[in-house]
């Protein structure tokens, strides 16, 4: 029924393309062990165990299986590995995707000043990379957060992500544990078909812009089956975010699930294409968000799927603040939101209005449809609906009770 009701088929493109997607890493983690070139770190010199830092033996493992023609694993042993910024480039030689296996644990150098670009760790420029092995990524995060202003400076830098993907296509990421991130722990751009499958992301809950998965500027993302507890968005798709579907994710504490924020760069790239279905939210601030700047530069956010979601005494299950960053009632922002889909949402709430849909008095949400809306109030206290600027259907079951008109 959903799938009708979004103007130009979006959704029901997405749900297409993504079962003809195919992606050449498969291939490569079937190939037989006996079939490949193991590129031990240890063989270039790394030290486990120790105070001494390994960054260059990483990168001169990953150089020796970037620049192997046939099928390539770098191998990080069990132990822990102290690592300064570190950077896997390619593109590479090979036809075949580079499988990185990380049995072992990685800790970062906990000073900022090592670090010159947007991560710990980057990936750049890669056809065909397999990340996996079971290890953990600890950033030590508690040792910098106190340099984090951007409570307080709107124009702040974002401290290191634990991962930076840039122009990546053919990827996946699975089986790994990510811990106390300086900044974002996964930071994915300007990529295409990458997966993210059995991840765990754990940091404080005040832990400042900690977001777990923070992706923008790509294409065919999927991420399932992973818990994400952190100090502030589960997962946030930023401008240019398309087709990209999130599945049987858990997550709290933090900020829930948000797109945006949105409209605070000038020539941003529009979001399309969104499925966010069998996920649980526990104790997040947020469930599923929407947020856009109050005046800020033109954008659109359309096509999205919310569906079959649990709340487990959520702050603000759903909704659209298109005031982010300024307390004005009145939204004047630029971004048109439309085509957008609730279905299936239910649990608990603390919040008496646990529906908003505030949208723009200059472009007000279009087509925006809930379906088996069952929410409650953990106290059971009366809860309500609260709408403004927005164009609204609703079909089956609904608490709170509906907002009144196309814009009430």
């Amino acid at each position: 029924m959903a799938m009708t009701i979004i103007n130009g088929s979006s959704l029901a493109l997405i749900l297409v393309l993504s079962t003809l997607v195919t992606c050449k890493c498969n291939a490569a983690a079937a190939v037989p062990l006996a079939d490949q070139t193991i590129f031990n770190v240890m063989d270039f010199d790394a030290k486990p165990n120790s105070e001494l830092i390994s960054t260059q033996a990483f990168m001169k493992a990953w150089r020796a299986a970037c620049d192997f023609t046939g099928h390539a694993r770098v191998f990080v042993p069990p132990g822990v590995y102290t690592l300064g910024e570190v950077i896997f480039a390619g593109p590479c030689k090979g036809t075949h995707s580079i499988i990185l296996e990380i049995a072992g644990t990685l800790k970062a150098v906990p000073d900022v000043s090592e670090y010159s670009n947007f991560a710990w760790i980057s990936f750049e420029s890669i056809n065909g990379v397999i990340i996996t092995g079971g290890g953990t990524l600890d950033a030590q995060g508690q040792s910098v957060w106190q340099f984090n202003d951007c409570k307080t400076n709107p124009n702040c830098v974002h401290l290191p992500a634990t991962l930076h993907f840039n122009d990546i296509r053919n990827g996946k990421v699975m089986r790994l544990k990510l811990i106390n991130s300086m900044g974002f722990h996964l930071h994915i751009t300007n990529s295409y078909l990458v997966r993210f499958h059995g991840l765990t992301i754990d940091a404080p809950e005040d832990s400042p812009n900690t977001d777990g998965i923070h992706i923008s500027k790509s294409n065919t993302i999927k991420l399932s089956r992973s818990v994400i507890r952190t100090g502030d968005d589960c997962v946030s798709f930023g401008q240019g975010t398309n087709n990209v579907t999130v599945n049987k994710v858990t997550c709290g504490p933090g900020h829930g699930i948000s797109v945006g924020s949105l409209g605070k760069l000038a020539g941003e790239l529009e979001v399309r294409g969104l499925i966010v279905k069998n996920c649980t939210l526990r104790g997040t601030t947020n469930g599923i968000r929407i947020k856009t700047y109050a005046g800020g530069n033109a954008n659109r956010a359309l096509g999205m799927m919310f569906s079959d979601i649990v709340m487990e005494n959520v702050k603000n299950p759903i909704i659209i603040d298109q005031s982010y960053g300024d307390k004005s009632t009145d939204s004047l922002s630029q971004v048109k939101i439309s085509d957008v889909v609730y279905q299936n949402i239910r649990g608990t709430t603390s919040s008496e209005i646990p529906v908003q849909l505030l949208c723009s008095s200059k472009l007000p949400c279009q087509n925006v449809r809930l379906t088996n809306i069952n929410l409650k109030h953990i106290a059971n206290t009366p809860i309500t609906s609260q709408c403004q600027n927005v164009n609204v259907g609703y079909t089956g079951i609904q608490i709170p009770s509906p907002c009144h008109g196309p814009s009430s």
